[in-house]
């Protein structure tokens, strides 16, 4: 398949130098400062899974005229309006859109232009640009999941595993992705919540009783606001992202804390801010979760 990916930044780069690597045909929709840096360095993965170096394909928006069969986004959330209008004349009938963007709001969005094409997508890993442009893989962590949106085995969706298979990254085809969507949802809102919150990586606040009893109550927070809204959670969600928290490398920092650490814009309006709005909704109480909020948000209005 041909693949573009929207982004050459943490993910689009690390997940389409993988592919690369195994000879997949992918081409990078990427802005123009980006552009001359690879040109002139070319895309570099640096990674305990092994580091990769090679000369990736690369247009901008201005390059027009040829349509792909997947279109891959990995932009951060806040750049949705202007992703979607960046790869309108590279989408045709057939075409595949795969987000890969953290939370649910940017679905609707998608599916109200691109309809049907949308299917399911998320990743998991940590990664970050250094100051020469190369893809810094701190954690072990690589997972890219998709399937379509209504669990079935399409003959589009069978051709993008055929597409994915051998990558060096866990590229899975799942048969639930929406409820897949849901629990990454809940848990890097409670994960980035904590950590920026408490400017801390993961660890102490999962060690320090005071943290780890606001780490309980924001988890059920979420949870309580997603099932007012029928979202497909499982039973028992908060305990299980407890558990996996507590399982990660205490250095581990979200990367929300991780952007607030470089001055940058976040996605906490993506994030929290969208299920506080849809808590409001249905008179969910959820100070925690507004403590988060109104953390980051501060933090913005001091950058501006």
């Amino acid at each position: 398949m041909n693949i573009l990916i929207a982004g050459a930044g943490g993910i689009g780069g690390y997940f389409g130098g993988r592919l690369m690597e195994k000879g997949q045909e992918v081409t990078f929709l990427v802005r123009e400062k980006r552009k001359q840096q690879l040109e002139k360095i070319g895309l570099i993965i640096e990674s305990p899974h092994g580091n990769y170096t090679g000369k990736p394909a690369l247009i901008t928006k201005e390059d027009r005229g040829q349509t792909y069969d997947v279109i891959i986004i990995t932009t951060k959330a806040y750049h949705l309006e202007e992703v979607i209008k960046d790869i309108q004349p590279f989408v045709d009938q057939t075409t595949m859109i795969l987000p890969l963007l953290n939370g649910i709001a940017h679905m609707d969005p998608l599916i109200e232009v691109f309809g049907d094409r949308v299917i399911g997508g998320l990743c998991f890993i940590e990664t970050t640009l250094n100051e020469e442009g190369h893809i810094i893989q701190s954690s072990p962590i690589h997972d890219l999941i998709y399937g379509e949106r209504d669990g079935s085995q399409s003959e589009r969706i069978v051709k993008l595993k055929e597409s994915f298979e051998g990558g060096n990254a866990g590229f899975t085809l799942s048969e639930k992705i929406m409820q897949d969507m849901w629990h990454k949802y809940s848990f890097i809102t409670a994960m980035s919540g904590i950590t920026t919150l408490m400017r801390s990586p993961v660890g102490p606040t999962v060690q320090i009783p005071a943290a780890k009893l606001t780490l309980e109550r924001l988890l059920n927070e979420i949870s309580a606001v997603m099932k007012s809204i029928d979202a497909p959670i499982a039973d028992g969600l908060p305990e299980l992202q407890m558990t996996k928290m507590q399982e990660m490398k205490e250095e581990m920092k979200s990367s929300m804390l991780r952007d607030m650490e470089k001055g940058l814009q976040t996605e906490t309006s993506h994030l929290q801010g969208w299920l506080l709005e849809k808590g409001k909704e249905n008179r969910i109480d959820t100070p925690i979760l507004e403590a988060a909020f109104a953390h980051v948000k501060i933090y913005e209005s001091l950058q501006s």
